[in-house]
């Protein structure tokens, strides 16, 4: 299908929101086919424990400056916030799910009990998901919890994308310790 037709199937299914959901069985084979097992890995479980144990005292104020820090940085030169989020084994674990997936897979990245990044395959628009259903619909219902996002265009991947948001649990004890987010490209939905 070519690009121009795909956009106007995208945006003839997205503009009506009784619609927007016709995508849910195809983002729930992406999850079941192999997007939840990421949710186990070990790489991920440890980067989100550290990231947890060092931010765990975080109040708003600190999240919010920190998200407008990164923000900022976004297509600058000078990015020491965003860096540590990109350079980490979790990330290069993420990246290797993208490029496995043949562009099926746009972005992938993992929140902690806060909801700021931990690990992303590529740079994200904003550092804290916290204010966001992927997080707030995730990691704050519990350790089950699937989100399924319309599919809209996503500016850090530049592509129409479905987001499959789940909650990433500590297997020592089945809480809730943070979130994955994994945006599918719309024509692998359609």
């Amino acid at each position: 299908m070519n690009r121009l037709a795909l956009s106007g199937a995208i945006l003839a299914l997205t503009a009506i929101p009784a619609l927007a959901n016709d995508f849910e069985p195809a983002m729930r084979g992406f999850l079941e086919d192999g997007i939840q097992s990421w949710a186990s890995n070990q790489v991920l479980i440890d980067a989100i424990r550290n990231q947890n144990a060092a931010t765990g005292g975080y109040d708003q104020t600190r999240i919010d400056a920190l998200d407008q820090t990164w923000r900022a940085e976004v297509g600058t030169g000078a990015t020491p916030t965003i860096d540590p989020v990109l350079g980490n084994s979790a990330a290069d674990f993420l990246r290797e799910q993208v490029s496995k997936s043949n562009g099926r897979i746009t972005e992938a990245f993992i929140m902690d009990a806060h909801g700021l990044n931990v690990a992303s395959s590529a740079v994200t628009s904003d550092y804290w998901q916290g204010d966001e259903d992927k997080f707030q619909k995730t990691h704050d219902v519990g350790p089950d919890a699937v989100h399924f996002g319309d599919v809209e265009f996503d500016e850090s991947s530049q592509t129409y994308q479905g987001q499959i948001s789940i909650t990433i649990v500590d297997p020592d004890t089945g809480a809730p310790i943070g979130a994955m987010t994994v945006g599918v490209d719309a024509e692998s939905l359609l």
